[in-house]
Formats: C-alpha cells, structure tokens, sequence
C-alpha cells in the first residue's frame, strides 16, 4: 500500500546518464506508491537525477547525505 521501499539501487561510482537509467528502470518495477532507494554520488549524479525524476512526474521523498555518496528515497509517481 505504497510508503515503503521496496527496492534499492547502489549507483555509487555510476555516472550519468546511466544512474538515471538504471534508476528508471527500477522505477518501472513498481507500483504507482511504491517506495525506491538509490544511492548516488556527490556532484553530477545527485543535481541531474532527482531533478529529471521530478520532470517524470515522481516525487523526491528525501536525501540524505552519507559520506560522499546520498541516499535518495523516490516515491514512484
């Protein structure tokens, strides 16, 4: 019943666009709801593939730095 993370995504050392690839693609696995976790690099990864998954229309529940990496919580739209 959404809310919860269902999956999750280590993109640490992936560059872009491939992170937002593989983060779409998980998106695609799951339910309007449904809860994903990725974690992304400082720099590129993190200002390009919130902002583009925002632009798909699904919603950025939270990040949170870790490090030099962030975990990113989307809530597919």
């Amino acid at each position: 019943m959404g809310n919860e993370i269902k999956k999750r995504l280590d993109l640490h050392g992936v560059i872009c666009p491939i992170n937002f690839v593989k983060t779409k693609l998980a998106l695609e696995e799951l339910e309007p709801g449904d809860q994903l976790e990725v974690i992304l690099d400082e720099g590129d990864a993190i200002l390009n593939v919130p902002r583009s998954l925002k632009d798909e229309g699904h919603t950025i529940v939270k990040v949170s730095p870790q490090g030099e990496t962030f975990i990113v919580i989307i809530e597919k739209g």
